[in-house]
């Protein structure tokens, strides 16, 4: 048994190293940028506020466990900001690697159980990892909306970027969710 709390311990001791993992994305006062373990914890809030907009059925406790495990890979691999320029192979190799190590400080079981779910989340296949994609996409979109356009105008984002790279994320599990945003997307958009 302590073999076993020692390796929990460890994980979590590791996971806190999230919150210093700074990100692109602004608080929705802009006063700073959120780091990666505030965006985990937000966008776990999102989904247990926002799951009756799903477009599907979820379970709501699985989501949650997919949002508070998907971005630990960026404690080895920092963060990726989608409309940034990098490799995406170069960068699933780290994630994958990152993911090995992370979950590899649990036991056994627990690793296992936790790798799915982010291997799940990842994927992007079953209902319940469409949602939580749809709302880890919301939430930046939201902040930058309330923060005058946030980074948009830093990454030269363009509506039709915002589309392809967003929109069809967020509609696919959560259509209803796009549908309100988008008119202030437009409005934004067409402001400038």
């Amino acid at each position: 048994m302590t073999d076993i709390l020692s390796a929990q311990m460890a994980f979590l001791i590791e996971a806190d190293k999230l919150k210093s993992v700074s990100r692109a994305t602004s608080l929705c006062d802009g006063s700073r940028c959120e780091n990666s373990g505030e965006h985990s914890w937000h966008i776990a809030l999102y989904a247990m506020v926002l799951a009756e907009h799903a477009h599907r059925p979820v379970n709501i406790d699985r989501v949650i466990k997919m949002l508070l495990l998907h971005d630990l890979v960026e404690i080895d691999a920092g963060d990726t900001p989608i409309h940034g320029d990098h490799d995406p192979a170069a960068m699933e190799a780290i994630e994958q690697a990152a993911a090995d190590r992370i979950f590899g400080l649990l036991p056994p079981n627990q690793a296992a159980e936790f790798r799915a779910l982010w291997d799940e989340f990842e994927a992007a296949e079953t209902d319940d990892a469409i949602f939580a994609k749809s709302v880890d996409r919301v939430q930046p979109v939201v902040a930058n909306l309330e923060t005058g356009g946030g980074t948009w105008p830093e990454f030269n984002v363009s509506a039709a970027q915002l589309e392809t790279r967003v929109g069809v994320k967020v509609r696919r599990g959560a259509p209803m969710l796009w549908q309100h945003l988008r008119s202030r997307i437009d409005a934004w958009f067409d402001a400038r």
